[in-house]
């Protein structure tokens, strides 16, 4: 049984679609460190995914360090290293200039943006992450 939602979307690839729920599960909290974490062969039988597809997840998710691999007994939800508020300031660059890119373009204000972000921020609970004002006091002292 996969332990994370999914519902496959056109025009998106298997492979980026698994990655993102499996992340979200993650840092949602849905999973938690030492969870066991789906097998190559749990996620290409229960999604219906090619093996080859399967594996690249697990890669993925264990060089992000989401993952690890305990030889002999299966994978595992990583403990989450704490990041430095410098390196979280950089970590979503590109995601948000498209979310602003992509918000220009439909002409929405940033305030209907905001409130979608906090909906969305809400909706996946709180775990304990650096706040925003932690993030540009450090990153402004570079």
């Amino acid at each position: 049984m996969i332990p994370f939602r999914l519902t496959f979307r056109p025009g998106i690839s298997l492979y980026e679609q698994v990655v993102y729920a499996a992340r979200k599960a993650i840092v949602s909290g849905q999973l938690r460190p030492g969870d066991p974490f789906p097998s190559v062969r749990t996620l290409s039988r229960e999604l219906k995914i090619n093996p080859n597809t399967a594996h690249k997840v697990i890669l993925y998710l264990t060089n992000e360090g989401l993952v690890e691999i305990r030889p002999g007994i299966g994978a595992f939800v990583s403990i989450l290293p704490k990041a430095t508020a410098a390196a979280c300031a950089g970590l979503l660059e590109n995601e948000l200039e498209s979310l602003v890119v992509e918000a220009k373009k439909l002409g929405i204000r940033v305030e209907d943006v905001v409130a979608a972000l906090t909906a969305h921020w809400e909706r996946l609970g709180e775990p304990q992450l650096l706040a925003a004002d932690e993030i540009k006091v450090e990153s402004n002292t570079k």
